[in-house]
């Protein structure tokens, strides 16, 4: 079973509402004040002009010109969510959307031992039922299956949701939506367990995502959301993790706020080491007795120690920002007139947009490689690098290459050891350029 669980006029509507989503989104572009809870906006900071950077271009595109739209990110003064404003409807960006997260063996991992520990800890069984929005090729769903519970992706990228059919996952290609949740339970499909794992970032509409989970739990269900710490954003200097696809940037703060407006409430919370440091916040709905774990106060007051609840703490950040570019140009222009081969890997939407804030183009990188072959042929957006396949190091290695999706340092390094041995070394460019050699 794949798309029967919704008629086509269910999906359909769950894509418009998207659309409506999107278009009150814009008539705000003009304000100063937050699309949550109406607070005043203050600077966080302005990155300049970018194109949309998971949009990659095919080789007859190339001679089309490309629209770049302004990257100036705030903060609410009130309930502390990081925010800009949305230029480009979802419905245009993630249908073709093509990363893979089974791609990444450390994804693969995280997404396992996460589906031990939930399996166990909320004891689900065969006659539970797990929710994945945004459930991707469905990499963690698969570790589901194989404790033989039944589970539903929801994934708007046609090809991702195609891979995850194709691999016996019943996944809906649509967005989740409110809508969407309840015309799930009116079949009978409450979920015991919902799972959202770096997908928050990009929902249009805050409110809808979290009524929709509201609406989907069980009674005792729990919802889990996985998104990259603000906090540790700042703190590690993540800046290329800011990008027109993800909306909005949380704190723990932002997150209480967002979910308790949608009738959930966080009772744990978890700080991980993926994606340069998130928090995985585990909630219920507002009528359950699920006791709050001392975990959640504890992060509160770490981010109140940090001063993300002080807009003065956020205009700071920019210089940091500067600092970095500048050093990481200065570092590859010296390398490129010494006459150095350098080469980057991967693909990732903060890697396009670290070399467009950058202005590093065909003239200081080579091409770059991944292990995506929908990404093979085409180019970069901005930067028109061409994407090859990672064998392409292989053939004629280069003297350097840039790490892109930086998160995945270890994992990469690992993989191009015999690359290391030739001589190859490597650049890490947050949070600071580091060479690994």
């Amino acid at each position: 079973m794949s798309t029967d669980l919704l008629t086509k006029h269910e999906r359909d509507d769950a894509i418009a509402h998207e659309g409506i989503a999107y278009d009150l989104a814009r008539r705000t572009v003009a304000d100063d004040t937050c699309r949550v809870c109406g607070g005043l906006l203050h600077r966080f900071i302005d990155l300049g002009l970018s194109p949309l950077c998971d949009r990659l271009l095919s080789l007859d595109q190339l001679e089309s010109a490309e629209t770049f739209y302004p990257l100036d990110v705030k903060v609410c003064g009130q309930c502390w969510l990081a925010q800009h404003h949305e230029y480009v409807a979802p419905t245009q960006i993630y249908p073709e959307y093509a990363n893979s997260s089974s791609m990444s063996e450390s994804l693969l991992a995280h997404a396992s031992a996460y589906v031990e520990d939930a399996v166990r800890r909320f004891r689900l069984g065969a006659r539970s039922l797990v929710v994945e929005i945004g459930s991707n090729d469905g990499y963690l769903l698969r570790s589901v299956i194989r404790h033989g519970i039944p589970c539903l992706g929801i994934e708007p990228a046609r090809i991702l949701a195609r891979e995850a059919q194709h691999a016996g996952i019943r996944t809906i290609p649509a967005f989740f939506r409110e809508r969407l949740a309840a015309a799930l339970v009116a079949r009978g499909m409450s979920a015991d367990l919902v799972v959202a794992n770096n997908c928050m970032t990009e929902m249009s509409d805050l409110h809808d995502f979290a009524t929709g989970v509201a609406t989907l739990l069980k009674r005792d269900g729990v919802a889990t959301f996985e998104v990259p710490h603000l906090m540790r954003l700042m703190e590690r200097n993540q800046f290329d993790t800011i990008y027109h696809e993800n909306l909005w940037y949380f704190s723990l703060h932002a997150i209480e706020d967002v979910l308790g407006r949608g009738g959930l409430r966080v009772f744990d919370v978890e700080e991980l080491s993926t994606q340069g440091g998130s928090l995985r916040v585990f909630c219920c709905g507002k009528g359950s007795d699920r006791a709050e774990e001392p975990s959640v106060d504890r992060v509160r007051r770490a981010e109140s120690a940090a001063g993300l609840c002080d807009v003065t703490t956020y205009g700071a950040f920019g210089e940091r920002v500067f600092e970095t570019k500048r050093k990481l140009l200065e570092m590859l222009v010296i390398l490129k007139g010494r006459g150095c081969r350098i080469a980057a890997y991967g693909a990732p939407g903060k890697g396009c947009m670290l070399l467009n804030y950058c202005g590093i183009r065909g003239d200081i990188l080579d091409y770059t490689v991944d292990r995506n072959p929908h990404k093979h042929g085409h180019y970069l957006p901005g930067t028109r690098i061409r994407v090859e396949p990672v064998d392409r190091l292989f053939e004629a290695p280069p003297d350097w290459v840039l790490i892109l999706p930086w998160n995945l340092e270890q994992e990469i390094v690992s993989q191009l050891s015999s690359l290391r041995a030739r001589g190859t070394k490597f650049i890490v460019p947050i949070p600071e350029p580091r060479v690994v050699i």
